[in-house]
């Protein structure tokens, strides 16, 4: 049944729930089964088929002499993100390996992660109100061209067209349009590649970098491309001395923990770590949300009534954002099912107990919030597509950490609210504009965010 508020009591529903999953504490996952399960479904298969065992309950598996902690149930999730977070910390094979590409700012942790993240939440909150007339303008121009571009009825590829259409947006609110638009593209393949590349470093994080594993000639490539592309333009914003209301003119005029100037890398760096939140995974929930809606066309009919409504058939504006209720939903479940860091991982800087079990000092723990969006405790029939799970009465009903697709506790996204303004216009000025179609079937595979299987085609009829 739907989780509900009940106005006989001052508590909300999910705290009267037991502090420890129905079964065993931990549950544990053999190597044999471990390598089954990889055989059979791969990484992400072996994480649903062990969420389904634990339901909820802390697992831990075995991969020989990496044995990870799995994390799912939303009591657990906020003993590690908020009660205890400074004790779980970034420091694990991950976060070393996008680090070569990210640095220690906002993707590290301690003073410098702080002064990173201060200087990007100044950035959105001065910008703001630039960032949604800008980011209309830009969508408008964005679905405007490819509207122009492709004939009736054409196919084409959902993840480079939306991320076209992101990176119309991103451009003025990253880099204040200094950026040609073609490079801009080109620096997102890149970054693309480079954290593609990582897959194996993360799964041998004892293998030194002297020695070379898949995926290095190509980050080596990629990171060149990335720093050809951003430095330079660095260096000429600096020696402009011209700032605006872009994230980059921000940290180009803040500073680093130590009070110096962040320097032409640490700027780079920090642009990169929020540059694939900002337009890699936003066009990837873009892509997943024609896929959800071509599967449940009742529900995208909905979704364009109200585009209808809120734009009148005119341009999108800033203020349609807000009017845009149930595209705010539906891409609010699209999050959940998809969720872009579907595996999170941290380190256990000192031993813990969670839920009864220890905690080991340096033991990883692999948090998954693809996972935790579908705990039946949580979530009535997770598997199936209902934007009607975020209205406001079903939101305040819910345990706080039942959803978290951006994080939470003081690493959590900074771009979410941005995320949200952007996507929803987007959405809006596709589904005004064309009828969409997804003609085949998209699957999700697990890479470092959450893609799918193969190319996704859209086909796309402009509607009269």
């Amino acid at each position: 049944m739907p989780i509900r508020a009940d106005s006989r009591s001052p508590r909300p529903p999910w705290a009267a729930r037991p502090h420890r999953p129905a079964g065993t504490r931990l549950h544990t996952v053999s190597l044999r089964q471990v390598v089954g399960g990889l055989r059979e479904g791969g990484p992400l298969g072996l994480m649903e088929r062990t969420g389904r065992q634990a339901q909820g309950a802390l697992a831990r598996l075995d991969l020989g002499t990496f044995r990870p902690f799995l994390v799912t149930h939303p009591d657990h999730l906020r003993r590690v993100l908020r009660d205890h977070g400074d004790n779980y910390r970034r420091g694990t094979a991950m976060w070393k390996a996008m680090g070569r590409l990210t640095g220690l700012g906002i993707a590290g942790e301690g003073p410098r992660w702080r002064a990173s993240r201060d200087l990007w939440c100044k950035g959105l909150a001065v910008g703001a109100h630039t960032f949604a007339d800008r980011t209309a303008s830009s969508v408008d121009g964005a679905v405007a061209e490819l509207a122009r571009r492709v004939a009736t009825g054409a196919t084409v590829d959902a993840s480079a067209e939306m991320t076209r259409v992101v990176l119309r947006a991103v451009n003025p609110a990253f880099f204040g349009s200094r950026i040609p638009q073609w490079q801009c593209e080109r620096l997102a393949a890149a970054v693309a590649v480079a954290f593609d590349s990582l897959l194996w470093r993360m799964a041998l994080p004892l293998v030194p970098l002297a020695v070379p594993v898949p995926g290095d000639r190509a980050f080596a490539r990629a990171t060149r491309t990335v720093n050809e592309i951003l430095l330079p333009l660095i260096r000429w914003a600096r020696h402009e001395r011209q700032p605006g209301p872009d994230l980059m003119s921000v940290l180009l005029e803040g500073a680093d923990a130590d009070g110096r100037a962040l320097s032409d890398a640490q700027v780079a760096q920090d642009i990169v770590a929020l540059f694939v939140a900002g337009s890699e995974s936003s066009a990837l929930t873009l892509t997943w949300t024609w896929v959800a809606l071509a599967k449940h066309p009742d529900i995208a009919a909905a979704v364009r009534r109200e585009a209808d409504a809120v734009l009148g058939g005119g341009p999108p504006r800033r203020d349609h954002a807000r009017h845009l209720v149930l595209t705010r939903q539906v891409l609010a479940e699209v999050c959940r099912l998809y969720a872009m860091a579907w595996a999170v991982p941290r380190t256990a800087a000192a031993e813990d107990v969670i839920d009864g079990v220890t905690i080991p000092a340096g033991a990883t723990l692999v948090l998954s919030p693809y996972l935790t969006h579908r705990l039946p405790q949580f979530w009535e029939q997770p598997l199936r597509f209902d934007p009607g799970r975020f209205t406001e009465e079903r939101v305040r009903g819910r345990h706080p950490l039942a959803y978290l697709p951006f994080g939470d506790g003081p690493h959590q996204c900074v771009g979410q609210s941005f995320f949200f303004r952007q996507a929803v216009l987007v959405v809006a000025a596709m589904i005004s504009r064309f009828d969409v179609a997804v003609p085949g079937p998209a699957e999700p595979r697990a890479a470092v965010a959450l893609r799918p299987r193969g190319r996704v085609d859209l086909v796309l009829t402009p509607r009269r």
